[in-house]
């Protein structure tokens, strides 16, 4: 029971504050987000990520105008609640949610284009495409690098890379 205590002289166990779980499971979500932009190969998965990352944020911000015990600010018959949670983070969020799901669109509608026309959504696959593309459009050759061995074409030093 690492996760929950003991009050002292009682055999009774309290849960833990619903605020340290929600702020446990937003910050897992913008560790995750980060985690899986950082080391992600395929596009698919990079936006995926990127969801995570921004619902994680959406939540820290939706708990920054979070109290415990308090009303939603409406008043009702002329009855003002005692405490009342700060209506603007959920405002914000909610502009902010409409905006991600534009986003979102806009993202995959992208990655189905770039599927379309190179039949991969491996970036490392997909950067060796533009730069040949960039390449073939600039009307120059192909970038080299430097700190390749001689005597080794580039066309094999850029398969072994991938």
């Amino acid at each position: 029971h690492g996760a929950y205590r003991r009050i002292r002289g009682c055999g009774q166990v309290t849960p833990p504050d619903i605020g340290t779980v929600l702020f446990t499971g937003a910050f897992g979500l913008v560790g995750t987000g980060i985690l899986g932009i950082v080391i992600g190969t395929h596009l698919v998965r990079i936006v995926l990520s990127i969801i995570l990352l921004e619902t994680g944020a959406n939540l820290l911000l939706m708990l920054s105008g979070f109290r415990s015990g308090a009303a939603a600010p409406v008043i009702v018959d002329g009855v003002i609640p005692a405490s009342m949670v700060d209506p603007v983070p959920q405002a914000l969020v909610l502009t902010a949610i409409v905006i991600g799901v534009a986003v979102q669109a806009f993202m995959m509608t992208m990655v189905l284009r770039l599927y379309s026309i190179y039949g991969t959504l491996d970036i490392r696959e997909l950067r060796d495409c533009l730069e040949r593309d960039l390449a073939r459009s600039a009307g120059v050759g192909m970038p080299t690098s430097e700190d390749a061995p001689l005597g080794v074409p580039e066309t094999v030093m850029r398969r072994g890379s991938s």
